[in-house]
């Protein structure tokens, strides 16, 4: 089976077990999202939306954020991890934002990868969640899962990232690696593949059965 027509496969399994396709950050406008995903790094998505209601009731605002100091914004984002480090690049980001990109997100990943802190992850995030362009979203879960499957070989980011934008139709893209999220939190976990709760056990490379019982071989590229 080729990767375009197993990923074709996963995309409409995917899609019916999980319809609803959405980040599960909280946010209301795109920087809230920006400085989200930063905090998630190294933490649950669940954790995040813990603290950043506080921390945007005290920064509602690019402006707000460029006054703070890099001490408060730590002591509110504390218990995300890492608090220093995320602190220092939330508040040199927004400072970015506002001297070199007039106050707005910028909607391609290459200025996106410009900001501190910024990495192709939360820039193709952004790219497709704001924006709605074509993303793909290599996290934990889609670079395990897209291996499992037999998407990729690698476990590089950015080499999955290239194929699965090689395979995967762009207007599925974003929502695809979204439901790679959520089946890799219920069934497909790190700990254990959850197969015969699965709905790719069909064709998953993983399993290594296809649709009609064969030995699946690997896929080749394309």
């Amino acid at each position: 089976m080729e990767r375009k027509e197993l990923a074709r496969r996963a995309v409409e399994a995917l899609k019916a077990e999980y319809p609803e396709a959405e980040c599960s950050l909280d946010y209301r406008d795109p920087l809230q999202l920006l400085i989200s995903t930063r905090l998630a790094a190294q933490c649950t998505d669940a954790r995040v939306n813990m603290v950043t209601p506080a921390l945007f009731a005290r920064f509602p605002t690019l402006e707000a954020f460029c006054q703070g100091t890099e001490e408060e914004i730590g002591e509110l984002i504390r218990s995300c991890g890492f608090y220093k480090i995320k602190s220092r690049d939330i508040l040199a980001c927004c400072r970015m934002l506002r001297d070199e990109f007039g106050g707005v997100v910028p909607d391609t990943v290459e200025e996106l990868i410009r900001l501190p802190g910024v990495g192709r992850k939360t820039a193709n995030l952004i790219v497709g969640d704001i924006f709605g362009k074509p993303a793909v979203v290599t996290d934990t879960h889609a670079i395990r899962l897209s291996g499992r499957i037999g998407l990729t070989d690698s476990s590089v980011p950015v080499k999955v990232e290239d194929d699965l934008r090689a395979v995967l139709p762009p207007e599925e893209s974003n929502n695809f690696c979204h439901r790679l999220v959520l089946h890799g939190r219920a069934v497909c976990t790190a700990r254990k593949a959850y197969c015969d709760q699965c709905c790719l056990k069909d064709f998953c490379q993983k399993n290594g059965v296809g649709a009609h019982g064969e030995k699946l071989e690997k896929a080749p590229k394309n």
